[in-house]
């Protein structure tokens, strides 16, 4: 399925997504059916465990939403685990070169890496794969996704975005915003807006792609601007904010009702 989102990318389609930071299967299979391309679940900034991501897995499979694991650190054993699972691929956190070179050892069978190999996974059906078929085809699509959120990542993306099995890197303007000093500051500031330029012309200039979040503010004039900055996998923010914001905008027009 991911190669099947590569290959959306390269004939010119903007994939639309989220992140899931309530770990429900119910909301990742919604978003499924409701069209979204992929969903990033987060295990950095959530309490969500490897068993109930295999449950996450599988809504994604049922529905056809491709996911992605966010994993809360450089760990091979983390890295292995999640695909093991089922996950598209791996989103990286503070991303550097030595970083993600790391992360793709981690994320490949020898002799290209070191990921541990057993044939009886949900990946592999459980023994029901061709294991030198699986293997090879786990190997070449599999994404490992940098997630470029401080300096150094900034100063590195060149770096990272010439790494052969690197195809998309994550902006996290958040996070980014903070390590420039301009803690909460969104695209519209001029150096996040420069700092994505940066990252979306490099990335350009080498046939790869990139994705970055629209955050909290689910507006089409704004995302709009990402797209002609170059973005062409949009995250619009996560699903416990989608659905904070709903509820407060019910809210709100609860009580409006009840006073007019």
């Amino acid at each position: 399925m991911s190669d099947k989102l590569l290959e959306r990318l390269r004939g010119g389609a903007i994939l639309t997504g989220m992140q899931c930071f309530t770990a429900s299967p119910v909301l990742v299979e919604a978003m499924g059916h409701a069209g979204l391309d992929f969903v990033t679940i987060d295990m950095e900034h959530c309490p969500t465990g490897l068993e109930t991501m295999g449950h996450l897995f599988r809504a994604a499979d049922a529905s056809g939403i491709v996911p992605f694991a966010r994993v809360p650190k450089l760990d091979s054993s983390t890295i292995g685990r999640v695909l093991d699972l089922g996950a598209a691929g791996v989103v990286l956190p503070h991303a550097s070169i030595e970083r993600s070179k790391l992360a793709l050892q981690y994320a490949r069978y020898a002799p290209a890496g070191s990921r541990s190999a057993c044939p009886m996974i949900r990946a592999a059906g459980y023994m029901g794969a061709d294991w030198a078929a699986f293997a090879q085809q786990a190997d070449s699509g599999v994404h490992v996704i940098p997630l470029i959120e401080d300096e150094q990542g900034l100063e590195e993306c060149e770096g990272i975005l010439d790494i052969e099995g690197v195809d998309m890197v994550f902006v996290g303007p958040f996070d980014l915003s903070m390590s420039l000093g301009l803690p909460g500051a969104d695209y519209r500031h001029p150096r996040l807006a420069d700092a994505l330029q940066r990252i979306t012309g490099a990335a350009a200039r080498r046939g790869k792609y990139v994705m970055t979040t629209v955050a909290s503010s689910i507006d089409p004039a704004y995302a709009r601007s990402l797209l002609d900055a170059g973005v062409t996998l949009m995250s619009f923010s996560a699903d416990v904010g989608v659905f904070f914001k709903a509820c407060r905008d019910i809210a709100g027009l609860g009580r409006a009702v009840a006073s007019a």
